[in-house]
């Protein structure tokens, strides 16, 4: 292939965005007062509270928000899908002799004179050894599947660091950058690249190259951040103070922000749109939307949550699932879900119906797939599966095994109500469900001692939503294959909480990660997204926007759906 090809494969993604624009910071008529914070004190409000400050340990947004706050990665990306530079100095191309005209590698300029938070030098071989923590086994990240495709990461010297890869690769781009790609210091963790890598201080009080450091945190409360005095750009930040508060509901979160001006920002407000629009009203700030990737979804478990190993492994491959390993069960419960009512009266103008799994960018999005909610059809699928109810206990049953599932999910209103839509649904088809909530601090806190998260997933469905942090969608397609599951083995550190394996999905990803040529490589992404939807691996639900409010006395926000809400904290400031 010549450098043309090359070229064209490497950056042709990056325009396939297929986004808005970023949205217009609110902006405040002068004179404007509020209870909100003092002028140089920045205050967040995420309801769903950090535990963690390493985002290569945790399974949730909530952690990496923080981080992000402190820690950077080499580059990142705009809402129209441009490279913004952070630690590097330059975009790499064919041109400039950063990627390789084969595809095999790429080799990045750093900026010079970069300092850790605590004054020490920032070099190559910090980025080389990150890649060496998140791919250790024994360290078990939950990003580790997104590095697979790297074959080495080497420090040629103090500002140049070359990746190679162990293929042609495409999307050379996707290693360092954006959400997955934060860099950490190797002065911090050097100790811990092993089994105690959770028992690194810096997990909670990280050192980073970013604007603000980390002066206390109490995990799943309150973190306080102080200007950087090392950053690059100490002068022309606008805040000596961030205040981040965690906790409480997402109702609670949009009222601080749009109603009483209480705080500056808050995340995430997956709150029903009426309340929304009535808090809004009280013109103190504004709901800010972003219809990026993310993909509000239930999930099967394809392994038995109910049966242990002799080591007391639950949810494991030796153990399938009794109903949800039947692909008629599993087609049978999305027929019986009303995507529509769910989208029309929880989200409103912030959700839209999906049935797919990569719907961002554009271009990736299938048009092949499509749902419907038709419950007398779901039944003739349960009875052609065998399940009938054989005692008219108004349950189905099957060998002696009653239909009864647990559904679990995050605490939020607007999920808890989803919950109670699809339970009245699957019991009008013969389907029983106990519902269960748990708290979101916990639920997406990646703690492998934990056997009430995303990850360890000890019941028969759960519901969550993500999307690809990336213009390329393949670490986020990835998390479907194989080699991805989550088990005891891997400390639960996989991002394929499902359990579901399909030979034929795994070469497709093969194929894909294989391929320079651009068009191929997003019909190979189509059909794996086509291939999970006609086996009715996973129920997508909505196509939800980030929704984050805004007060009126902050601007500079620049949301994209390629990054974190605060990956441009440093350019925030009062009007």
């Amino acid at each position: 292939m010549n450098a043309r090809a090359v070229a064209a494969a490497g950056l042709c993604l990056l325009l396939f965005t297929g986004c808005r624009t970023a949205p217009t910071p609110p902006q405040t008529e002068a004179g404007t007062e509020t209870s909100a914070a003092s002028d140089d004190t920045l205050r967040l409000l995420y309801w769903q509270a950090p535990t963690i400050l390493n985002p290569h340990f945790s399974s949730g947004f909530k952690d990496s928000e923080a981080s992000r706050i402190t820690l950077e990665p080499l580059a990142s990306f705009d809402a129209d899908g441009n490279m913004v530079l952070f630690l590097a100095a330059e975009e790499p191309t064919l041109d400039n002799g950063g990627v390789a005209a084969d595809g095999t590698s790429v080799t990045w300029k750093l900026k010079e004179g970069i300092t850790w938070s605590d004054g020490t030098p920032f070099t190559a071989e910090d980025v080389a050894f990150t890649y060496e923590f998140i791919v250790n086994p024994e360290v078990a990240t939950v990003n580790a599947g997104t590095y697979e495709l790297v074959e080495s990461v080497e420090a040629v010297d103090d500002t140049t660091v070359r990746i190679t890869f162990k293929e042609p690769n495409p999307a050379w781009y996707l290693v360092f950058t954006g959400t997955e790609g934060m860099v950490l210091p190797k002065h911090m963790f050097e100790a811990y690249n092993g089994p105690n890598g959770r028992e690194a201080p810096a997990n909670t009080m990280p050192v980073g190259t970013g604007a603000y450091r980390v002066t206390s945190f109490t995990p799943g409360d309150v973190i306080v951040y102080e200007a950087n005095p090392n950053y690059r750009d100490a002068n022309q930040l606008a805040f000596s103070r961030v205040e981040l508060k965690g906790g409480g509901d997402a109702t609670s979160a949009a009222r601080a922000v749009l109603q009483t001006g209480d705080v500056d920002y808050a995340n995430n407000l997956q709150v029903e749109a009426a309340i929304l629009e009535q808090l809004e009203a009280a013109g103190q700030g504004q709901v800010v939307t972003n219809f990026g990737s993310l993909v509000e979804r239930i999930i099967f478990n394809f392994t038995d949550p109910n049966q242990a190993t002799a080591d007391g492994e639950t949810s494991s491959v030796e153990f399938p699932h009794p109903m949800f390993s039947d692909r008629l069960v599993r087609q049978a419960i999305s027929l019986a879900i009303d995507r529509d009512t769910i989208a029309a009266q929880l989200y409103g103008p912030t959700g839209q119906p999906t049935t797919n799994f990569l719907v961002a960018p554009g271009p990736f999005a299938s048009s092949n797939t499509s749902y419907d909610y038709d419950p007398e059809a779901a039944e003739a699928l349960l009875d052609a599966a065998g399940w009938i109810d054989s005692n008219n206990n108004g349950t189905r049953d099957k060998d002696g095994q009653e239909m009864q599932v647990v559904f679990q999910t995050s605490v939020n209103p607007v999920r808890q109500k989803t919950q109670e839509i699809v339970k009245q649904s699957l019991e009008q088809i013969g389907v029983g469900v106990e519902l269960k909530s748990i708290d979101a601090s916990v639920y997406f806190s990646g703690d492998p001692a934990s056997r009430e998260t995303l990850d360890r997933f000890s019941a028969d469905l759960q519901m969550f939503a993500t999307g690809n942090t990336n213009p390329d969608p393949g670490a986020y397609i990835q998390t479907y294959t194989c080699n991805e599951i989550a088990q005891k083995a891997n400390n639960w550190s996989g991002s394929n909480y499902a359990r579901y394996c399909n030979p034929e999905f795994d070469a497709l990803w093969q194929q894909a990660a294989a391929t320079l040529d651009p068009e191929e490589r997003q019909d190979l992404f189509i059909q794996m997204n086509d291939l999970l939807i006609n086996d009715a691996a996973v129920l997508p639900i909505v196509h939800r926007a980030d929704v984050s409010g805004v007060s009126n006395r902050l601007t500079g926000i620049n949301l994209t759906p390629w990054d974190l809400s605060t990956w441009n904290i440093a350019d925030w400031s009062r009007p």
